[in-house]
């Protein structure tokens, strides 16, 4: 969906991102200066609706956008497309992707059209592979892949406002105690994050870890990467 208030009106547009004229139409005529892409379902789904959802629509806005000369995205990706990479002393933003789901391969998938059009067309494109972005982390897993939602607004407002970014991938997480995934190329467009999980870790750290605590710490996806969520691709 795409929302924006129309100048002079006050007024929401509401539209399928999947559908190409629909949201030609809403970017000709409300005009932005840029476009920050959190549209698509957020869980697991079949594969073909994981690519409607995730790459379909992010083409749509992105060829919306080169035809109204709109020069920068900013797009919602998700861990989950380098879910299944094992846990390392800290994961750098230049792995391959490396879906753990069909969720995953949807966010690779729009990845690679952020690139395709930043170098056909020399726009700015930054994905942001979010981590867990909750009010409060509730696992141990958290404690490291937690974002604030403040945190989140300014990791969005970083990659709107940097100068030329190019196509750029950064961590969406918080300053985390425990976190493990690189924030130097967040920093690098001015993401500071300010806060930290472990304010909650008294709450969250109940237990000695549990055999689940340390499956979800073996890979970037956590759960998404067990047996659980696999599926047939078309069911």
């Amino acid at each position: 969906m795409v929302g924006a208030d129309l100048p002079g009106q006050g007024a929401d547009v509401a539209v399928d991102c999947t559908d190409s004229a629909a949201v030609e139409a809403s970017v000709g005529e409300i005009r932005p200066d840029a476009v920050v892409h959190l549209a698509g379902n957020p869980g697991e789904s079949s594969l073909p609706e994981a690519l409607t959802s995730h790459a379909v629509s992010t083409a749509a806005l992105l060829e919306a956008m080169v035809h109204h000369g709109v020069r920068r995205i900013v797009y919602a990706s998700s861990n989950h497309a380098v879910g299944r990479t094992p846990r390392t002393a800290l994961l750098s933003t230049d792995v391959r992707g490396r879906p753990d789901t069909f969720y995953g391969v949807g966010k690779v998938a729009a990845e690679a059209l952020l690139q395709l059009y930043a170098d056909r067309h020399g726009i700015d494109a930054v994905a942001t592979r979010i981590g867990s972005c909750l009010p409060r982390p509730t696992t141990r897993r958290q404690l490291s892949t937690w974002l604030s939602h403040d945190d989140c607004v300014r990791m969005f407002h970083a990659a709107l406002t940097a100068p030329s970014p190019g196509y750029a991938v950064i961590h969406g997480i918080s300053a985390n105690t425990r976190g493990w995934w690189d924030l130097g190329p967040g920093r690098a467009l001015g993401y500071d994050p300010e806060d930290d999980a472990e304010e909650y870790a008294d709450d969250v750290v109940v237990a000695p870890p549990s055999p689940e605590d340390d499956a979800e710490a073996a890979r970037v996806g956590g759960p998404f990467a067990e047996s659980r969520y696999e599926r047939p691709p078309f069911d």
